[in-house]
Formats: C-alpha cells, sequence, structure tokens
C-alpha cells in the first residue's frame, strides 16, 4: 500500500515545505510549519483522479458592458472607501488588529442596510450569538431585520444562505474560524481558509450576493494566512488606528470596481462607530501653535486632501550613536532627509537624537511630506516655531532640489479652508488656483527652504534687541 502524502505549509505565507523544520525560509518565521493533506480540499495533490469537465460558452470581446450594480449603504465613509458601496456578487476582505471595531463596523452596515430593505446575513465564528446581540443593542441596531447565525462549518453555512430568497449581504466573522468536511486540517490553516474562502467566493458570484469576509491580522499588520486570500476576492479594506486615539481609519489597498487610495475616517465612541467629514479638523485638534518642531503637511488620500501635524524634536546625546525614532513615517525615508540636510545644508544632525512622530497616530507614505518633515527638524533644531498659518509640501530629491506634487490646488484648497492664508510648496508646481497671488512661497530647493528657516529666526532675534 502506497504511504500516505503529506506536506508541511507555514501558516504565514502559504511556502510548501518537503519536511518539517523550526523556521520557514519564505518568511523567515518561527513554529509556522503545520503538516497538512494535500488529498483533500482546494489544492489536492496529483493522486485524486480528475473527473471529466464540461465546455463552457466562450463568447467576444465586443459587446454591451453592464456597469456592476452597487448597494449604497448610507455610511459615507464606508461608501467612500468602497468606492460608492458594495457591488453585488463581490468578495470583500476586510482586516485590522483585534478589538479595533472590525465587527462593530460591519454591525453598523448591515443595520443600515437592513433598514433599507436589504436581506442581511451575519454569521459569527467567534461569538455566541447573545453576544452578537448584546453588541446590537448597544449599536441601536437590535431593532432591524438582520439575520443571524453562530456557525463555523462551511457547508452548513452555504446550505443555510441558499435557502430563502438570495441575501444581498452576507458577512463571515471571520474567516480563520471556518472549516470543511472536504479538508482534513485543522481550523485556520492554509488549506481550511483557502477551502472556506473559495467555497464563499463561489456563492457570491452564482448568486450574485455581496460576501464581507473579515480576517485577522498578523504582528505585521498583514492578514493572517496565504496570501492567495487577497487576490482571490475583489476587494481588501484595512481597518487601522492606535488603542490610544478615537479614530479608526478603513483603507482600500485592493479594489477591482473603485480606487485604491481612498480612505474613510471614523470616530470610535460608546455607541459605535461616528463617521468624521472632515479629518483634517480632527488631526489639528490639539495643535499647539508656538510649539517648535512642528509643521503643517498638506496631504492627499485618493481624492480627499487631509491636513496633519508633523512633530519633531531635535536633542543633543551623549550616546555614541545617535536614536532615530519614527512613528507614522518611514524610517528610511527620514535617514535620506536627514543626509540631503547634511550635504546640501549644512544642517548637522550627527550629535542630535532625532524623534519624529506624525499627530494623532496618523500614518504617511506620501512622498510629499518631505518638505514638511525637513521644516520641522530645522525647526526644532533651530529652536524657532513655524508660522501658525503655513502649511508645507514637496518631495525632496537627494540633490536637494524640491519637486512638483499632484493636486497641488486640492491642498492649497483645503489648506484655505482651515484658515491657513499661506503655503510653503515647489516652485514649479501646476494646477495654482487664480486669484490667490501671495499666498504662497516657492521653494527651488531645500537650501532655500533652510535659509527662509534661518532667516525668520534672525529677524526675530533683531526684533528681540530692539525691545
Amino acid at each position: 500500500m502506497a504511504k500516505a502524502r503529506t506536506q508541511f505549509i507555514c501558516q504565514n505565507c502559504g511556502t510548501v515545505h518537503s519536511r518539517w523544520a523550526g523556521k520557514c525560509d519564505g518568511c523567515g518565521e518561527w513554529n509556522t510549519i503545520v503538516e497538512e493533506d494535500p488529498m483533500g480540499g482546494i489544492g489536492a495533490g496529483p493522486g485524486k483522479v480528475p473527473k471529466k469537465g464540461r465546455p463552457v460558452t466562450l463568447t467576444s470581446l465586443s459587446g454591451e458592458i453592464e456597469e456592476a450594480p452597487r448597494i449604497p449603504t448610507g455610511m459615507g465613509e464606508l461608501d467612500r472607501a468602497t468606492g460608492g458601496g458594495f457591488v453585488r456578487g463581490s468578495a470583500v476582505l476586510i482586516g485590522g488588529d483585534p478589538g479595533i471595531g472590525k465587527s462593530t463596523l460591519l454591525m453598523q452596515a448591515a443595520a443600515a442596510l437592513s433598514r433599507k430593505g436589504h436581506r442581511v446575513i451575519y454569521v459569527s465564528g467567534e461569538e455566541a450569538v447573545a453576544q452578537v446581540r448584546l453588541r446590537a443593542q448597544r449599536l441601536n441596531a437590535a431593532q432591524t431585520d438582520v439575520l443571524l447565525a453562530a456557525e463555523t462549518n462551511v457547508e452548513d453555512i452555504l446550505a443555510t444562505i441558499s435557502e430563502g430568497k438570495r441575501p444581498d449581504l452576507v458577512i463571515i466573522d471571520s474567516i480563520q474560524t471556518l472549516w470543511s468536511d472536504t479538508a482534513e486540517s485543522a481550523p485556520g490553516t492554509v488549506t481550511q481558509v483557502r477551502t472556506g474562502v473559495q467555497a464563499m467566493i463561489r456563492f457570491a458570484k452564482q448568486t450574485g450576493a455581496t460576501m464581507v469576509l473579515v480576517g485577522h491580522v498578523t504582528k505585521d499588520g498583514q492578514i493572517a494566512g496565504p496570501r492567495v486570500v487577497e487576490h482571490m476576492v475583489d476587494a481588501v479594506l484595512y481597518f487601522e488606528g492606535d488603542r490610544g486615539h478615537h479614530y479608526r481609519i478603513l483603507r482600500t489597498v485592493k479594489n477591482r470596481f473603485g480606487p485604491t487610495d481612498e480612505i474613510g475616517v471614523f470616530e470610535m465612541s460608546d455607541k459605535g462607530l461616528r463617521e468624521v467629514a472632515n479629518p483634517s479638523e480632527l488631526f489639528l485638534g490639539e495643535r499647539n501653535e508656538k510649539a517648535p518642531g512642528a509643521a503643517v503637511f498638506a496631504g492627499m488620500e485618493g481624492t480627499r486632501p487631509v491636513l496633519v501635524e508633523v512633530q519633531a524634536l531635535v536633542a543633543p546625546t551623549t550616546l555614541g550613536t545617535p536614536r532615530r525614532a519614527v512613528v507614522g513615517w518611514d524610517s528610511s525615508r527620514l535617514a535620506m532627509i536627514l543626509a540631503v540636510l547634511e550635504a546640501h545644508c549644512g544642517v548637522r544632525l550627527g550629535q542630535h537624537d532625532v524623534y519624529l512622530n506624525i499627530a494623532g497616530g496618523y500614518r504617511i507614505s506620501e512622498p510629499a511630506a518631505d518638505m514638511a518633515i525637513a521644516s520641522a527638524l530645522v525647526s526644532s533644531l533651530a529652536g524657532l516655531a513655524l508660522p501658525a498659518d503655513c502649511v508645507y509640501f514637496g518631495e525632496v530629491s537627494l540633490s536637494g532640489a524640491v519637486r512638483p506634487v499632484a493636486h497641488t490646488a486640492q491642498r492649497l484648497k483645503e489648506a484655505e479652508k482651515l484658515g491657513f492664508s499661506t503655503a510653503v510648496l515647489p516652485a514649479a508646481s501646476s494646477e495654482l488656483p487664480k486669484g490667490a497671488a501671495g499666498k504662497w512661497k516657492e521653494v527651488e530647493s531645500l537650501p532655500d527652504l533652510v535659509a527662509r528657516i534661518a532667516g525668520s529666526r534672525l529677524k526675530a532675534r533683531q526684533e528681540q534687541d530692539g525691545e
């Protein structure tokens, strides 16, 4: 009798190993390799006898295009992140840290759709029915017609949601708890997660129901399980936020039916999540205008301009190697800015500790923040507060030149709406609004920016001496 074949699969990245090992060769994680049976579930081995396929209908590329109808939830920030609402027949994966508010967000969305007459089914694999009802009562969603079930078996879930009228929205919380009879591995393993997700996606495509899947994240902030799950679904959303702050950000990283750079901003309260229509006011709410080392960055998140405060602290150090601590920005990008300041601007920071923080726990990934970061660093080193009514944006190159960025007019419009009268921006910027001459200061290179800040410091000293 032939020996049963087994595989050893990493539960973090999905790499297949021929034998067990303590460390995965693919991702470098320890104790993540688990033995699984490749004969069951999706991706079964060649030992399984394939059945004869059936021909499918072929069609041409030409023809009428039917736009996918959407289901708007009525929650503006959620609809913004999804591109206008849930698309019928699509599969959406939502990930986030434990306790960040994923279940709260989906419960509020389910209640909002149910009030509009849509058939919504909420399947919980982590909580009992009574626990879900307690959350629904706290969120004022208990009086809606949302259908509830507590089940983890994939076949039982499909049989349940297939009965009766087709549901408009199905929420599965979460995919790590699903298990199928066709796979012999434990729940949460790569085979079980992949099998359950593919079964749910198949149901969504065949019936036209929207499938929302909740996924746990690893310590690195990625969806737990194989990355193939993110390729299988139509949209991937990350629910981000710091537990020390009361706001949450729903960020789109993949969307086949909409933009992939939109965000939705929510504020957590005891009554659930509240939409934040103007996140700039939230990020600038506790700003100290007279403190050195603080600069306001006019950024863009998709089509939405966002103003956020950049805080820098430059302090002398007694250590042989100065510290570089960054929160909310790329540490390698900070190292580049420090190198450009020292090489082209004569700003010596080799004997100083540098601490950089984005106010409110917000995370910036846009290169346009380079000029705001550099301004905050020079301001902290000089001990001089920057103008309170000024915003900064522009990308800094390794040669010290300041490069223009996109959406200049939208950044300036948002700054003007919030009371900022001036802006420091690249000299070659386009799309400048008409009739606003003198409201901005164009900068060609980073040394010019440092000279402006140093000149304002000298002017301030002369005014103090004159008094």
